[in-house]
């Protein structure tokens, strides 16, 4: 069972990466329109927002923030990991459908409840701004499982916090010899998510990435394949009742949303292996 396909899995993955670092805490989202933190962040060539894929909230604040994005003439893209590199809505008119749209992106619903992501994609589809795919395919997946270039792509120190990440989001169900293999997509759809960034920016412009929390850490996720001269900004969005204790290096920001009720993702995963 591949990580990528498993969406409850990124906050797992987050945990061990985050075991030292606490966070650079902001009252919940309730307490500041979202539209002033978004605000706070510019000028940035890109914003990464690090989602809990099952928090009905940050999906809320993902179209807050496109919709701010645009409300200011900023937004260059929207990039999503839900869906593949290749895929676009740039052909497609402002009047397009769901329907339409869906298609253009080759959208998974399965993995990728629509209803979930369609608000902030169709704002941007509505506003003539492209929502583009930034997610290596699957079908390069098994290349990459085998390139071993991609283990110089992260620092020693930083391979192996994303390879105890990888561990720990399988619920240390995976077998040793799939731990670098199984690094290595992560690395490699962190550099692919920097690339569709890299493509699509523009001057005085902002790309918004959605994706988990995982990729847009700063350590170890897409920041570290992004060239020096784009201005990146990076905020976990994170369910949770109480506020970390000590200040974070792995985020410019963190919002803090709702706590989501208990529920043991590794049970489930166990179950379903």
């Amino acid at each position: 069972m591949l990580f990528t396909s498993l969406r409850p899995l990124s906050i797992l993955t987050v945990s061990v990466a985050l075991l030292a670092a606490g966070c650079a805490w902001l009252p919940p989202a309730a307490d500041a329109p979202v539209a002033k933190r978004v605000a706070a962040l510019l000028p940035a060539d890109a914003l990464l927002l690090g989602e809990q894929h099952d928090a009905d909230e940050h999906h809320r604040i993902e179209r807050e923030t496109v919709e701010a994005l645009l409300a200011k003439d900023q937004l260059a893209a929207l990039a999503l990991e839900m869906a593949e590199d290749g895929q676009s809505t740039a052909r497609l008119p402002a009047t397009a459908t769901e329907a339409q749209v869906r298609a253009a992106l080759e959208w998974q619903d399965k993995a990728w409840p629509w209803e979930d992501y369609g608000p902030a994609v169709m704002a941007a589809v509505r506003a003539g701004v492209p929502v583009i795919g930034a997610n290596m395919p699957r079908a390069r997946m098994k290349d990459a499982m085998a390139d071993v270039s991609l283990d110089a792509q992260l620092s020693d120190a930083a391979r192996v916090l994303q390879q105890e990440a990888v561990r720990s989001g399988h619920c240390n169900l995976l077998p040793a010899t799939q731990i670098v293999p199984m690094t290595r997509i992560q690395i490699a759809r962190d550099r692919a998510m920097a690339q569709t960034i890299v493509k699509a920016r523009q001057p005085g412009k902002t790309v918004l990435l959605i994706s988990g929390s995982a990729h847009a850490l700063r350590t170890l996720g897409v920041p570290q394949h992004l060239p020096t001269d784009i201005k990146v900004v990076s905020v976990r969005l994170l369910a949770s009742a109480s506020a970390p204790a000590e200040a974070d290096t792995e985020f410019d920001r963190t919002w803090q949303t709702a706590p989501l009720p208990e529920k043991d993702y590794c049970a489930t995963l166990k179950r379903a292996s």
